[in-house]
């Protein structure tokens, strides 16, 4: 009996599972689609030389093209090769997926967003100079963020570190109840479970209270986890809902680019982030939490929703803002030390901002840097600056999850370690569960926290948020956090690498060369 449950039984309920899927009829007909058009292609190739030429014509005038775009030389060599060793597929692909951007319309209206509201976000002029006076190193990369990402640094903020999902989650459910204005949840990933129906059941009773309570979530990270058209339903129960870039099972360029923040902000003084999603998953596991986030710095993650909520309503959010400045109705002041700087991180625009933040902190390391993510796939400029500050005496330490939650990605991921280590860095793999945590500690002065992973798609394709601290205590609770952490790790030596056989280690060159299509 136990064989035919094991033969016939499971492997039936998987087939079941999967053809009961949402995501596998949106992948059934992307395919269908890819392959139509490459047929038609290669029948129109077949028909007429002179079609063969255009296409190849093509391939050559889209590889040049690429190698002359202000783009990541990985993202250069990925697609030219492909596009030369597949000519017709490659450049099939490069036209509907090579886009890096998302559309031009959506591109100019949130640069008018900025520009209509720059008054609400130009900072203190005073904070910024004690910072200057404190250290000018650290000024400099704040003012950095704040020209580029255009969120200011603050005073007057305090934060709590948690390690895991279940000390968060009281936290969370708390300041909820307490709300008397506002809330407003952006996230990846939203699964109808326990966590999110008792989250759902506050929001619920706030909104009858009369309190703007306001939700958006991302169409593909929320696919198979919540009902089609759920935001329809949140409208039914009084709570303003948006889906950023609702997925469609259409080719089109712009399904490249998802919305990974996690953001909770409640009456513009407390606010949430980190690397967890709202899921019952989520619970017991390992992540970098800073639960909540208090004063002044808050004002940022108000502004970087209101900017979301305005590119996806395609509304003019300038007249928001003004409502939502939190000192309209809170007299207190938060007496937090250091400096806090809720920062985002954009596809719309050229910068990169989350790799330069991490670039920044590496560069300038005088005696640790201590890094927690889930996915280590990085380009050149990253690999040289890790590698660079190790041979240099800098005790680099990388932990990564030992078990992953996508194989062909944890396979990308060790890809990476050889180098590393022949430079000095020390690479841990966190046993007992997945490690979604993203965060940078460094010299016990400078830390971020936030949902940047060091990959291609956080990097340079997602909406992502993070926060900077400087000489905030919750730096320190980072720190010992991760030391500790180190305890349920196994340290990766070279031996480790060089173990492997060469058919994975063959699979994991492929892998590296395409990683940023990946």
């Amino acid at each position: 009996m136990n064989l035919f449950i094991k033969l016939i039984i499971k492997p039936l309920r998987s087939l079941l599972k999967l053809l009961f899927n949402r995501i596998f009829y949106v992948a059934l007909a992307l395919v269908v689609q890819l392959a139509w058009l490459l047929i038609a292609l290669f029948r129109l190739m077949e028909y007429s030389r002179w079609v063969t030429i255009g296409m190849q014509a093509i391939g050559f005038l889209v590889v040049l093209w690429i190698v002359n775009k202000k783009i990541n030389p990985s993202y250069k060599l990925a697609w030219t090769m492909l596009i030369l060793i597949f000519p017709v597929f490659g450049v099939s692909l490069y036209l509907l997926f090579g886009k890096s951007r998302i559309g031009a319309v959506m591109e100019q209206h949130y640069q008018n967003l900025i520009d209509e509201t720059a008054e609400y976000l130009e900072g203190s002029e005073l904070t910024r100079k004690r910072l200057n006076e404190d250290d000018r190193s650290m000024r400099i990369q704040s003012d950095y963020i704040w020209q580029y990402s255009r969120y200011p640094v603050h005073e007057n903020t305090t934060a709590e570190y948690f390690q895991v999902g279940d000390d968060m989650f009281p936290v969370l459910v708390h300041e909820l109840e307490q709300a008397k204005h506002f809330i407003f949840i952006e996230y990846f990933i939203i699964n109808d479970g326990v966590m999110w129906q008792t989250i759902l059941n506050i929001l619920e009773k706030k909104a009858k209270e009369g309190v703007d309570v306001r939700l958006i979530y991302d169409g593909f990270g929320c696919l198979t986890t919540l009902p089609y058209k759920y935001d329809q339903e949140m409208r039914r129960r009084g709570i303003k809902c948006e889906v950023f870039n609702r997925f469609r099972p259409i080719l089109n360029i712009i399904q490249n680019n998802r919305d990974h923040r996690k953001i909770c902000v409640i009456d513009g003084w407390t606010g949430f982030t980190g690397g967890i999603n709202l899921a019952d998953e989520y619970i017991n596991q390992r992540k970098r939490l800073m639960p909540p986030v208090k004063g002044e710095g808050v004002w940022n993650m108000t502004a970087m929703f209101l900017y979301m909520w305005g590119i996806v309503t395609r509304t003019d959010t300038s007249l928001d803002f003004g409502n939502y400045v939190p000192h309209r109705w809170h007299p207190n002041e938060f007496p937090g030390n250091g400096y806090v700087q809720p920062f985002c991180d954009s596809p719309l625009d050229d910068e990169i901002v989350g790799e330069n933040v991490y670039l920044n902190i590496i560069n300038r390391a005088k005696n640790y840097v201590y890094i927690c993510t889930p996915y280590l796939i990085i380009d050149n400029e990253m690999m040289t600056a890790l590698c660079l500050a190790a041979k240099s005496g800098v005790d680099v330490r990388i932990m990564t999850p030992g078990i992953p939650d996508k194989k062909m990605v944890f396979l990308l991921t060790q890809s990476y370690y050889k180098q590393l280590l022949e430079a000095g860095v020390k690479i841990y793999e966190y046993q007992p569960g997945f490690l979604h945590a993203k965060s940078f500690v460094c010299d016990d002065k400078v830390g971020v926290v936030g949902t940047i992973n060091l990959d291609y798609r956080s990097l340079y394709l997602h909406f992502e948020d993070g926060v900077w601290m400087y000489k905030n205590d919750v730096i320190l609770d980072i720190r010992d956090d991760f030391t500790e952490t180190l305890e349920y790790c196994d340290p990766i030596d070279l031996a480790f690498c060089q173990k492997r056989n060469i058919v994975v280690r063959a699979i994991q060159n492929v892998l590296r060369v395409f990683a940023p299509l990946l």
